[in-house]
Order: structure tokens, then sequence, then C-alpha cells
């Protein structure tokens, strides 16, 4: 069976264009069905010899269209019967309203944070947001900049029982995270710190918490949607139990289109569209690592390659996990840099060995692996960089004040062909409580051309951030 994968608009352009015109065949001969962008399909060509599947997406006979193209190439394309098996399900929901199922976390008075390329977000669920920076003056003063993006309004705003009952009867709002509308539950806070661009009136915003049963209330996103208005996207594992609120990865559905006789197995021209696509791919083919560094790398087994947390890409991005080695030794392996974290998703991952290196790298089987240095380490560079920098942040609550990130600066990385200047890095560790407690989370951010920040959070460095000197650097626990 050959297959195409598409997604609506290619679908579309796929059924407008390669395959030109539409008639009717028969009983089952009908017009294009209206397509959604949240609805997948994929186009198979299966030939003659087809049996409909009896599993999952439902088919009949006598639900296609015959498209001609325009060479009068035809054929008959079987359409699945789209429907939403989750109706019946959230139309006999009886359970806690979706306010109601987050009143634990607006009790718990916590806290979430989001380290960004200058900025550090504060979310304390119930209470405030707040975005700062915090900066080191001569003298060793340390100079806060703060920003309230929102307080909540009234006192309690999901113990309204007449306000649930309005969400009821409201069709669910969703976002787009990534191209999958995910339905989230709003909550608006008001009364922030004035904005001078809108004549002294409060900064606001829209805290938007989506399901999601793997994560600890983290902030996934910030963003200013208007002038000093904001939206904050929290995941969440307490809505999941509310089933108008659970994540849905949209099932790929298949149309199966079986070629007429007199016609080839698929279209020519789409023969040819995706040979074409094939002979670009050529020259954008990678060095090969080999060819561009000549110094051997110590090879890591199986137990350091990133694995997948969870079954949804979008909201788990660079999520891994670390070998369950003792606590103890997983943290001196760490501190001495022979054992290395590893994250990222998508085209570049990521490579972290403290007091070492961070190396972003790309592997492929036919061209190997592509790999750049994005900072090594140097303590006395570290140490000029500290003392005009914030190396050690503290975190103060209910009185007590304990240390949340330390900072370290990683500079001579590979030239930058945009600046003719050495890559550089602030690496920025931050404890972050888990179930999970060999779980850690990478991410890469670059706010200037080849200056990186690397995010690396885990619970792991929850037990050595207070061994941090004026300095940030870190010691082995006593």
């Amino acid at each position: 069976m050959r297959r195409c994968r598409l997604g609506p608009a290619a679908l579309l352009a796929l059924l407008g264009g390669v395959l030109a015109g539409a008639g009717g065949g028969g009983g089952g001969g009908r017009a294009l069905p209206q397509l959604s962008d949240d609805i997948p399909f994929r186009v198979n060509w299966p030939g003659t010899d087809f049996s409909l599947p009896t599993t999952g997406v439902l088919y009949k006979e006598d639900n296609y269209i015959i498209m001609t193209t325009v060479d009068k190439e035809k054929y008959k394309c079987i359409l699945p019967l789209i429907a939403n098996g989750d109706e019946e399900e959230e139309k006999d929901y009886k359970g806690p309203s979706p306010g109601e199922l987050l009143e634990p976390l607006f009790k718990q008075s916590s806290c979430s944070y989001r380290i960004e390329s200058y900025w550090t977000y504060e979310v304390c669920h119930g209470k405030y947001i707040r975005q700062y920076h915090e900066e080191k003056e001569t003298g060793q003063k340390i100079n806060i900049q703060e920003y309230y993006l929102g307080n909540m309004l009234i006192k309690s705003p999901l113990s309204d029982p007449d306000q649930d009952e309005k969400e009821n009867l409201k069709e669910i709002p969703t976002k787009n995270i990534e191209g999958q509308m995910t339905p989230y539950y709003p909550v608006g806070m008001g009364n922030g710190t004035p904005c001078i661009l809108r004549h002294n009136l409060p900064r606001s915003s829209t805290v938007m918490y989506i399901c999601h049963p793997e994560a600890k209330h983290e902030i996934l996103s910030v963003a200013e949607v208007t002038t000093c208005e904001y939206e904050v996207v929290i995941l969440t594992p307490l809505l999941c139990n509310h089933p108008k609120y659970r994540f849905r990865a949209s099932p790929v559905n298949d149309i199966f289109c079986q070629s007429l006789p007199g016609s080839p197995l698929k279209p020519h021209n789409l023969e040819q569209l995706e040979q074409q696509q094939e002979m670009l791919k050529m020259p954008f083919r990678r060095v090969k690592e080999e060819e561009i560094h000549s110094t051997k790398e110590e090879k890591f087994s199986s137990i350091h390659k990133p694995v997948a947390v969870g079954s949804q890409q979008l909201l788990t991005v660079g999520t891994t996990h670390i070998s369950k080695l003792t606590d103890d030794q997983l943290i001196k392996e760490f501190l001495s840099g022979s054992y290395c974290f590893h994250g990222g998703v998508g085209w570049w991952k990521y490579e972290f060995c403290y007091g070492k290196y961070v190396h972003q790298y790309h592997e492929d089987k036919e061209s190997g692996k592509t790999s750049v240095v994005v900072g090594t380490w140097s303590k006395e560079e570290h140490i000029e960089w500290a003392k005009k920098n914030v190396a050690r942040a503290y975190l103060r609550e209910d009185g007590m004040q304990t240390v949340r990130v330390v900072s370290h600066f990683y500079g001579n990385g590979d030239v930058c062909d945009l600046t003719d200047k050495p890559r550089q890095v602030i690496v920025k560790l931050k404890c972050k409580e888990s179930d999970s407690p060999h779980a850690v989370t990478v991410y890469m951010l670059e706010p200037h051309s080849c200056q990186y920040i690397l995010g690396v959070e885990s619970p792991v460095i929850c037990k050595i951030l207070d061994t941090a000197d004026e300095n940030g650097l870190l010691s082995v626990p006593s």
C-alpha cells in the first residue's frame, strides 16, 4: 500500500488540483465534505485488491466520491465517517466543575516559574503574576526590576457555583498550541502595575489552564497579546478529570483512493511532484561531524539518550529521563562532568556537561552527526562574568530564603558566521520538583545572534543549589 500523508490544506490542493474534477458515481457519489484544520487526513493509494478497515474510523462502501485528474485519470475515493466519540461522555459527565477541580491549586498557595532570556515569570496561583529581572550593581547590591501582570480580582474565583454553571453552558474555548486546538479554562487577573503606554491603565492577564496528565503546573508560555495585556498558559493534571478539557490528539483519518480501469495506481502528476521533492532534499545534506571535528569525544551508552515522556510531544518538549543511579553517585558524576544531561525536541538536541561544555547537535542516519560547540567552561571567565551579573538568585517564601537558580557562563564556542565572534551561553540551573526524581528538562533560547541561554531544570538540581557560593559555583553536598 502506498501512502501520502497530508493536512487539510494539502489535501484540498491534491483533491482540487491533481484530482481536478469530481463527478457523482452511482448512489455513493457526493460533493467534497467540509474539512477542518483540527482533523488531519492521509490519502492512500491501495490499488483494487483492498478491503476497508473494520476497526477505528468507520467507513461505508457507498460513502465515496469519483475524482478525475487533468490527465483524465479516474479514482474512487472512499471517505471516513468523521464522528466525535467523546460527545456522549461529555454529555453524561456529572463530576466537579473545572473551577472545583482547580480549587486545590489555589488553596495550596503554590507558585510556578519560567525563566526566559531576560525576564523571569512567577505565577502564584490565585494570587498574582509577576515579571522580574535581577541585576547586580556596584557594591554587590541586587537591583530588581519588576511588574505585576495581574492580581486576583476576587478572593476565590473558582468557588462561585453560578459562574461554573454559566461556563458549562458556554462553548469551551480553545487555543492553537503547535497546530493542535486545545481546550482551556480561563482565569482573569487584573489590577496589575500601571502601564505607561496605556495612560496608566493597570496591566491584566488571562491565565489559561490546560490539561496535561504528567504536568506539575508548569508555565508553558507567556505572551503579550496586546499592549500590557497578557496570556499565560499553565499545564496542570487537575483538569484532566473533566472530559471536556482532556487533551485529544486528532487521529489521522485515511482516505482510500482506488484507481478505476485505465488509470495508474497513483496520478502521474503526483508521482512527478514526489520525485521533485525528493530531489530538492539532496543539496541540504549536512556535513558529517567527522569532517569538521577531529577530536574524539566520549561515546555515551544508551542510558544517556533522550527518552520521550508522555504521549503528547508538544506538551513535553525537552523533558527526558536520566539514568536512575543513586542520588549521591549521580550528583558526584554530574558535578565532575562525567554525566551529561541531554534534551531538546526538534532538529537540534542539546548536551550539557557541567564544568566542561554545552553542545547542540543533530543526528541523521544518512549524514551522520552534526555538532556545534555553543560554549566551553573556564572558571576564571565565569568569575569575571559573575562580578557583573547575578550568578545566584534567591526565592523568598514564608520568611525563608532559598537558592532557586544559579547561572554559569560558558564562552569560547565555535565562531558564529553572523557575528564573527565565538558563541557563548549562560546556563541556568533550576530546581524543579517532580514525582520522577530523575527527570530533566533542557531548553535553549537565543536572545541575540549566537548568544544563548540554556535552561536546565531537574529534581537532581534541587539537592545541590544550596551549596552555591557567591559566584554560583556548586559542590557535592556534605
